[in-house]
């Protein structure tokens, strides 16, 4: 089947766009969802990564704004797409606008963190926002700044990436805007995985959804995978699989010292990981995602890497979602740009994100969240076209294989590379002689051992079985931090302190450096005056009441009672002279009672 077949029609004007983006033929979730879509039908649609999601709703949304017997006025929204990362809401953004260009009054507004709402509240007043695509925080709080904001005429809610959506505690926000959003509306939910909150939400948002889910099937021959949609049912058998069939996936089993090496080996020389489906040329002219537990171990990767002698010459890019936006959005575009090169990233890059040409896809570590691993795999082997992805688990995490399969992604060992380069003593040197190294080396390690405690599959992924002296020998480590989840001895075989003090270790960078001791400087200052404070309150603490004897104490009253005698009879010579009266004396003389 092509697009133009599809009934009910596609508009001429989006026929020619698709036509001159070279797309004759809808994937299959294309072919199941616009024509239900575009019918007035809601939907429900769950299917791999890769399979042409963002086609299958923007389509039918453009479309359907564009048969309005009437165009919106500039403060009228006709449809809302909630993306959950602001790199997904940007590239729906890009995909959508050619569509929307084919609309004379039709305009589109991106709305996502990372810049001042202040501002997209004033583009909406003054360009309006017929389309809004955003993430769900910005969404909301532009839907509450913007008092002229007409949401009453939205016509089509999309939910991308749903499950994700709710992962990432975005719930609240959801019920609000839908709150905002009339009843009378279509909506959809899109996702490669429909979890049981997905359900939920299709319930309370969906009326008499229809639910497509699209399968792939291991007897089919590559580039096939279909299976239909049915009403209010899914379509599954013992054949199907969560992933691409064109898709292969290994997994290689190492210990932590041997993963930075293994990726090294990967990346510059042949035959880097053998099997069936392995390259025999290397990879150093592909692109290549690699995945990591936490930002902070992107950071030290991206920190060491690319002063190995090894990666001399390779393009490495960082992207993780403590980056401010500028510079996640210009890594983004540089490495969909380059045509070979490495993205060393978290799984804020895990989603829906469609960047071409990305032939290989190495999970350093296992995601946190299992349904992460297919979102991940995804980014390769897309619309049909051939990929590959590796996994690199520790000894004790083996049965993860077997956990993966049960949830239909089938996986192949691969054997470790038998000449990976010695990196230890390179390592070893970079943190004992850059602060940045070792700071970073040291955040990663902390980073790690809290996320890996903190693992969704616990029954796998146990802290206790976690070899923490190859872990820190692994980030090249001169200390151990002081952190509860160290214990004394347990563990920690494997890792040998370095005789360098780490407080000796300077900054390569000379103004980082210099900031440095300028902190150092003021921290002792401050030191030195807590300590002189200190001293002087024990100095000034109040001594002990000394005991006078009988005789003192008697003669020391007399005192008193004279001093105050001579005070009543002062106040009293006032009263006689009026210049105060009975009831002041009485006052200050305590005897008003």
């Amino acid at each position: 089947m092509r697009f133009v077949d599809l009934v009910p029609a596609l508009s001429p004007e989006a026929l020619a766009v698709l036509g001159a983006s070279g797309f004759v033929q809808p994937t299959p979730v294309q072919e199941a969802t616009i024509p239900l879509f575009c019918g007035n039908k809601d939907v429900a649609v769950d299917a791999c990564t890769g399979s042409g999601k963002t086609l299958a709703f923007v389509l039918p949304v453009v479309d359907r704004l564009r048969r309005l017997e009437a165009p919106l006025r500039i403060n009228q929204v006709g449809a809302v797409i909630v993306s959950p990362t602001r790199e997904l809401a940007r590239q729906i953004f890009e995909v959508a606008q050619p569509f929307i260009a084919t609309v004379a009054w039709l305009r589109a507004l991106l709305l996502v963190g990372g810049s001042d709402p202040a501002v997209d509240v004033g583009s909406f007043k003054e360009n309006g926002g017929h389309v809004l695509i955003g993430t769900p925080g910005r969404l909301d709080d532009i839907m509450q700044r913007c008092s002229t904001m007409d949401l009453r005429t939205v016509e089509v809610l999309v939910l991308d990436e749903a499950d994700r959506l709710l992962d990432m505690g975005f719930k609240v926000q959801l019920d609000a805007i839908m709150q905002r959003l009339p009843r009378q509306r279509r909506t959809g939910l899109f996702s490669a995985t429909q979890t049981e909150a997905v359900e939920a939400l299709a319930r309370a948002g969906l009326r008499n959804p229809v639910r497509v889910n699209v399968a792939v099937t291991q007897v089919q021959p590559p580039g096939v995978k279909s299976k239909k949609q049915s009403q209010g049912a899914e379509a599954a058998s013992d054949a199907t699989q969560r992933t691409p069939s064109t898709l292969h996936i290994q997994y290689i089993l190492c210990e932590a010292t041997q993963k930075l090496p293994q990726l090294v080996a990967f990346l510059q020389a042949k035959g880097a990981v053998t099997s069936l489906h392995s390259d025999s040329q290397g990879h150093q002219d592909k692109k290549v995602i690699v995945y990591f537990l936490t930002c902070a171990c992107v950071d030290f990767v991206a920190a060491v890497l690319p002063r190995l002698s090894q990666c001399k010459g390779m393009t490495i890019n960082a992207l993780h979602g403590r980056m401010k936006q500028a510079a996640r959005a210009a890594t983004l575009a540089a490495f969909t740009e380059v045509p070979a090169g490495v993205l060393l990233c978290t799984d804020v890059a895990a989603r829906g994100l469609d960047i071409p040409d990305v032939q290989w896809i190495v999970q350093f570590d296992p995601p946190q969240d299992p349904s992460a691993f297919v979102h991940r795999v995804g980014r390769t082997a897309r619309m049909g076209r051939s990929g590959n992805a590796v996994v690199y688990l520790l000894p004790h995490e083996a049965s993860y294989v077997d956990f993966l399969r049960v949830r239909k992604i089938p996986l192949q060992q691969a054997p470790l590379s038998q000449q990976l380069p010695d990196l230890q003593s390179a390592l070893q040197r970079q943190s004992e002689t850059d602060r940045l190294v070792m700071e970073a080396g040291t955040k990663a390690f902390v980073s790690y051992v809290r996320a890996y405690k903190e693992h969704h599959c616990k029954f796998i992924f146990r802290l206790q079985d976690l070899a923490l002296g190859r872990l820190a020998t692994a980030f090249a480590l001169l200390r151990l931090p002081g952190m509860p989840e160290i214990k004394k001895g347990k563990g920690l075989e494997g890792f040998t302190p370095s005789a360098i003090d780490p407080d000796s270790v300077r900054f390569k960078d000379k103004a980082r450096e210099k900031q440095r001791q300028v902190v150092l400087k003021q921290q002792q200052q401050r030191r030195q005056e807590e300590k002189v404070q200190r001293r002087q309150q024990r100095k000034q603490a109040v001594q002990p009441e000394e005991h006078l004897p009988a005789a003192k104490r008697r003669k020391q009253q007399d005192r008193e009672d004279l001093l105050q005698l001579q005070d009543e009879y002062t106040l009293l010579r006032k009263v006689k002279k009026g210049k105060m009266s009975a009831s002041e004396f009485d006052a200050a003389t305590g005897l008003d009672f």
